[in-house]
């Protein structure tokens, strides 16, 4: 009678998606699941490690825990506090890896101030532009570097850990692997994807582990292993209700994993943010179905929610696809809100997870 009742849920669902459905193109709402909203944590790839933090920080009072692979602390791009330059220039020196053809040598003042940066985000809660960082000290924090990755250096990662430390997270709740000899990339166990130190399209690397196991374990403790066949629903929806503007560089259509348990029962909210040139609007659904999250949110009671981002050549500028963690949204141009609960970005990810915890229908 149980499973009749589940077989019932998942259809009725089923077909009020349907009914939601936009007329002219087909894409679905993103629909209301009763999500547990304070049990949110969030994850990201390079510039969507980089989006991670800042979220992560920015709205610390609903979330539980974030995973960091290849990214630095929040407002990285602003870590340079004597600084004349916009923050883009921050971005792709500071953040990444400065001392690579440094006539200067390699010095620890080239990379993030993570002192600065930590004094910055009590400045910038007590003006009520991010949430109080008091709300940081009980999550969890994973974070990753690889040994052969070239395109972020593991001390900008160092600098992340640091950050969280002077935050007061304590070193038991952090769980920082920066051994394995990995390219620039999500890491994976499968056979089909990279080699483990490459750094190539679609930067989805075999390393012999699941990745998105240990940062969703990580957060939430210990998880069911994975069934054979996996029986939830992965939905594509429309981004664009959710967006407030044509510089948010945000694509039309997003995609959410939806397990068949979260149609019965409120579940958790993963967010996991793609890296540049790994949306889908480049990569389809390979980072979305090829990360492993959903494999692992099936049988957890986990939503998994994929934003996305589209590459820009003009306005903004954004050639890549990345996630903004430098200011293109605000066309480079001060002031610059990027860090803060107010960025477009973070807004629209916001109303997203509102929408997962909202009521059903």
């Amino acid at each position: 009678m149980k499973q009749l009742w589940l077989v019932l849920a998942v259809l009725f669902a089923s077909v009020e998606l349907c009914i939601a459905s936009d007329a002219k193109t087909g894409i679905a709402e993103l629909p209301a699941m009763a999500a547990l909203d304070d049990q949110t944590s969030i994850s990201g790839l390079s510039s969507g490690g980089f989006m991670a933090a800042q979220y992560h920080v920015a709205y610390s009072k609903h979330l539980v825990g974030v995973g960091i692979v290849a990214g630095g602390p929040w407002n990285c791009a602003g870590s340079d506090e004597n600084s004349l330059l916009p923050p883009v220039a921050t971005a792709v020196s500071t953040c990444m890896t400065p001392c690579k053809d440094s006539w200067f040598g390699c010095r620890d003042t080239m990379y993030p101030n993570s002192e600065y940066l930590a004094s910055l985000a009590k400045r910038e809660a007590d003006r009520g532009g991010i949430d109080d960082v008091g709300h940081l000290r009980d999550d969890k924090i994973y974070l990753f570097s690889g040994t052969k990755d070239p395109t972020v250096a593991t001390k900008v990662v160092d600098s992340a850990h640091r950050f969280y430390r002077l935050l007061g997270v304590n070193e038991s709740s952090i769980r920082y692997d920066k051994e394995t000899e990995a390219g620039h990339g999500f890491i994976t166990a499968e056979k089909a994807d990279l080699p483990c130190a490459s750094t190539q399209s679609p930067y989805i690397n075999n390393c012999g582990f699941q990745q998105a196991r240990n940062i969703l374990e990580h957060i939430y403790g210990g998880l069911q292993l994975a069934e054979p066949e996996m029986t939830g629903q992965l939905l594509r929806f429309s981004q664009r209700e959710f967006t407030s503007g044509a510089l948010d560089s945000m694509d039309d259509e997003a995609y959410v994993y939806l397990p068949r348990s979260c149609y019965q029962q409120a579940c958790r909210i993963h967010v996991a943010f793609h890296g540049c040139r790994q949306g889908a609007s480049v990569l389809g659904r390979r980072y979305v179905e090829g990360t492993g999250y959903n494999r692992v949110a099936d049988n957890n009671n986990i939503i998994v929610l994929y934003p996305q981002v589209k590459q820009s050549s003009l306005l903004p500028m954004n050639p890549r696809g990345c996630w903004d963690f430098w200011g293109y949204s605000s066309n480079n141009l001060p002031p610059y809100d990027y860090y803060k609960k107010s960025a477009p970005q973070m807004v629209a990810v916001q109303r997203m997870i509102a929408r997962l915890a909202s009521p059903r229908r």
